[in-house]
């Protein structure tokens, strides 16, 4: 799949960078080198403590997140407790950039 590095979010049309370590492979147009220097600026970037947020569960906790906007990782620092998690997805719409026309519009054409 070829996404976006920046994506435009659809709801308040705010910019944010849609790369993670383990699905971004290369920046298409720039060669292998220049790639991998960016997207390790990037990288470094997107896990910078400011960016971060620490859930702390609780018995009968709920969290939302948006997938289009955040990045998940899972600390395994709940032992010898059990996380029993319903994960529920909505389907969701294609990522682009304010600078190119959105999918919705393509597709009327």
């Amino acid at each position: 799949m070829i996404h976006p590095v920046v994506r435009t979010h659809p709801e308040p049309g705010e910019d944010g960078l849609f790369v993670n370590t383990t699905f971004t492979d290369r920046i298409v147009g720039l060669n292998r080198k220049e790639s991998d220097a960016i997207l390790g600026v990037l990288f470094d970037h997107i896990q910078k403590p400011e960016f971060l947020v620490r859930w702390r569960w609780s018995e009968n906790a709920v969290a939302f997140w948006d997938n289009r906007v955040t990045q998940h990782y899972a600390v395994n620092d709940y032992l010898p407790a059990r996380r029993i998690m319903v994960r529920a997805t909505i389907l969701g719409d294609l990522p682009y950039h304010r600078s190119r026309r959105a999918p919705e519009a393509l597709a009327a054409e």
